[in-house]
C-alpha cells in the first residue's frame, strides 16, 4: 500500500493504524520501520521520534490526540460557519433583486405553522378554496375541545365544502362510533361524505383536493406541518387509501364488525396490545379511549378467557386463537 493511496483523515483511522496505535500503547514504543503499513500514524501526529532514539516511536496519549482532533474538527466547523455567511452576505443582495419573483415563494412546499390557531386558520383557508375533496384522519384526542359552538362551525365549515359538489373521507378509531359528537356531526351534513373506522389510526392526516396537506410538527400538536410537495401528498394519500379500504362503514351505512367466540373487536384489539407488552395507558392512547375504559375491558376480556393475573391474561391470549381469528 503506498502512501498516496492510504491517505485518509484523522477522524477516519484505518484498521491498521488502529492496531499499531493500539500496539505502541500496550508496547510504550514501535520501531520506525512498523509504520510502512500505516503512514497515518505519522500523518496525524498520533506517533513521534522518541528524544534518545530517532528510530523509535512513541505513542501520543489518546487524551491529548482526542482533544487535538476535536479541537480540529471544530476549526473545520468554524470555518464552514464562516463559508456560510459569506455565501449568504454575496446572495443577500442577489435576493432582493429577485423578490419580485414570487412564482416559488407563495407556496413554499413544505411550512411550519408555529400555533394551533394558525393551523385551523391554514386549514380552514385551504377548504375555502378546495373544490374536490377531503381526505382526513382524525385519531382521538382528550385535549380536543369539543364545546357546541366549536363544533357548529365545524360542521357549517364541511357543509360548505360538500355544498360545492366536493366530498369527504374521513377515518376514526372504532371508539368514534359510541361518541356523541362524531354522530352528531355526520347527521347533520348532506352531500358525498363518508367516515370509516379502525383499531388503530396513523397520527392526524388532512389533506385537501390531493395538493395541500396538513400533519402534526410536535408531540403535543401545537405546530404543524403545511405540506404542498407532490411526491409527499402522493405518499400520503396513498397511505390514505389503503387503511380506508381496511376501515368498517360507520357512516351513512354502519356496519358493526362482529363478536366472535364472545370476543368483542375492541377486545381483540386490546388483546393484540396486551401480547405486544403494552401498557394501560399506551392501549388507551392507540385505541382512542381513556385509561379508565380500557380496564374495563381489559378485565371483561380477562373474565371472559377465564385469566386471574396480568401475566395468565397473555398467555390465555395466545392460547385461545382469538388474534388469528381477528
Amino acid at each position: 500500500m503506498t502512501p498516496k493511496t492510504h491517505r485518509h483523515g484523522a477522524e477516519e483511522l484505518c484498521d491498521a493504524g488502529l492496531e499499531l496505535y493500539a500496539r505502541a500503547l500496550r508496547e510504550g514504543h514501535l520501531p520506525s520501520t512498523a509504520v510502512a503499513a500505516a503512514p497515518c500514524l505519522l500523518d496525524h501526529d498520533l506517533l513521534h521520534p522518541a528524544v534518545e532514539d530517532l528510530d523509535r516511536l512513541e505513542p501520543v496519549s489518546p487524551t491529548v490526540a482526542l482533544q487535538r482532533l476535536l479541537r480540529s474538527s471544530e476549526e473545520r466547523v468554524a470555518g464552514e460557519r464562516r463559508r456560510g455567511q459569506r455565501l449568504a452576505d454575496t446572495f443577500e443582495p442577489l435576493i432582493r433583486l429577485g423578490a419580485g419573483d414570487t412564482a416559488h415563494t407563495d407556496t413554499p412546499a413544505l411550512r411550519i405553522l408555529s400555533s394551533k390557531r394558525r393551523t385551523t386558520q391554514a386549514i380552514e383557508d385551504a377548504m375555502a378554496k378546495g373544490r374536490r375533496e377531503i381526505l382526513a384522519i382524525q385519531p382521538y384526542d382528550s385535549h380536543v375541545t369539543r364545546r357546541p359552538e366549536v363544533l357548529e362551525g365545524a360542521i357549517k365549515r364541511d357543509q360548505e365544502f360538500l355544498d360545492r359538489g366536493a366530498r369527504v373521507r374521513a377515518l376514526y378509531q372504532h371508539t368514534a362510533r359510541h361518541a356523541g359528537y362524531a354522530r352528531a356531526r355526520y347527521e347533520q351534513l348532506t352531500g358525498d361524505v363518508e367516515a370509516r373506522t379502525l383499531d388503530e389510526v396513523t397520527d392526524r392526516l388532512i389533506i385537501v383536493d390531493r395538493t395541500v396537506a396538513f400533519i402534526p410538527a410536535s408531540t403535543d400538536r401545537s405546530l404543524a406541518l403545511e405540506v404542498r410537495h407532490p411526491a409527499l401528498i402522493a405518499y400520503f394519500v396513498n397511505t390514505f387509501d389503503r387503511l380506508w379500504h381496511l376501515a368498517t362503514p360507520m357512516h351513512p351505512q354502519a356496519v358493526h364488525p362482529p363478536t366472535l367466540n364472545g370476543i368483542t373487536p375492541r377486545q381483540r384489539a386490546i388483546a393484540a396490545l396486551l401480547v405486544e407488552g403494552h401498557t394501560d395507558t399506551d392501549i388507551a392512547d392507540r385505541l382512542g379511549m381513556n385509561v379508565r375504559t380500557a380496564r374495563v375491558h381489559i378485565a371483561k376480556l380477562a373474565t371472559t378467557l377465564g385469566s386471574e393475573s396480568r401475566a395468565q391474561l397473555g398467555y390465555l391470549i395466545g392460547q385461545s386463537g382469538i388474534l388469528d381469528q381477528g
